[in-house]
């Protein structure tokens, strides 16, 4: 287990984060799927969070995240599902043809703690 070191404290925070595209649509294959773990990827740089393991299945995506106590998950969430529903819908504007009403990702999520 890596133990990391802030300003004044010592902590290991690891979550699994689950979240289904909406109506639970086979939509993640081939390239979107691809192009989908490399945004996740670039959003968690940005954003100052790890993500440690991703597996994505065609209607849903699980993380294993590795964060700072200063971060707030639902903060973590909305980066995670709103910056891919966005640039995806740009890049590949065929999935709203697949989507009712423009909506990538179901609003609700998963989320729990993990260790050793």
């Amino acid at each position: 287990m890596e133990i990391n070191k802030g300003r004044g404290y010592v902590y290991a925070l690891k979550y699994h984060i689950v979240f289904c595209t909406k109506y639970r649509h086979k939509v993640i294959t081939g390239e979107f799927e691809a192009w989908l773990k490399s945004m996740f990827l670039h959003i968690a740089e940005v954003n100052g969070f790890k993500i440690i393991s991703m597996e994505v299945m065609p209607d849903h995506v699980h993380l294993l995240v590795d964060c700072k106590p200063q971060h707030y998950i639902p903060n973590i969430i909305k980066a995670l599902k709103g910056n891919s529903a966005r640039f995806g819908f740009k890049r590949f504007p065929e999935l709203k043809k697949k989507l009712w009403r423009g909506h990538l990702w179901n609003p609700s999520y998963f989320i729990c703690s993990v260790s050793e």
